[in-house]
């Protein structure tokens, strides 16, 4: 990790969902535990796959007063498009403007590309920074890993 460390408190943000709703991190602490999950670009192949992967698996997810939270830089309009496409049923936060705001609050802003690297989060009940993993580009994410990190907290 760079400038965020384990065990101190995560950055807090409020993005507007899909659906144009405001959700803040800080609306969770002290009730669930947050994996947000950073994503390069709505509609591209890993992305579309990983967030599938989620819907598929958002029962286990959700099992442990867990909330999951996907961030990404595309304008609340595409991740619309993108979570009615693909039954993507978990808020997906748009971190259009101020552009990458929140990314960069979090270390995973690429300043090149203009999107957030494939990087993971998992925030524990009392708002700290419990876990991180920062994936490349191409490179999935182990959901299997997060679900291990998320069940960790219980």
């Amino acid at each position: 990790m760079t400038g965020l460390s384990l065990g101190g408190p995560a950055p807090d943000f409020t993005l507007r969902d899909q659906f144009g709703a405001d959700v803040s991190l800080s609306s969770f602490r002290g009730r669930k535990a947050v994996a947000i999950l950073f994503f390069p670009y709505a509609f591209s192949g890993i992305c579309t796959g990983e967030m599938a992967g989620i819907r598929d698996r958002l029962a286990e997810f959700m099992t442990f007063d867990t909330e999951v939270l996907a961030i990404s830089c595309d304008p609340v309009y595409s991740l619309r498009a993108f979570a009615d496409a693909d039954g993507l049923n978990f808020p997906l936060l748009s971190d259009y403007w101020p552009h990458g705001a929140v990314s960069s609050a979090y270390d995973v802003f690429d300043e090149v590309k203009g999107c957030p690297r494939r990087s993971s989060y998992v925030i524990d009940r009392e708002g700290n920074v419990a876990w991180a993993v920062h994936n490349a580009m191409p490179e999935g994410r182990d959901l299997d890993e997060h679900l291990a990190q998320l069940t960790a907290l219980v």
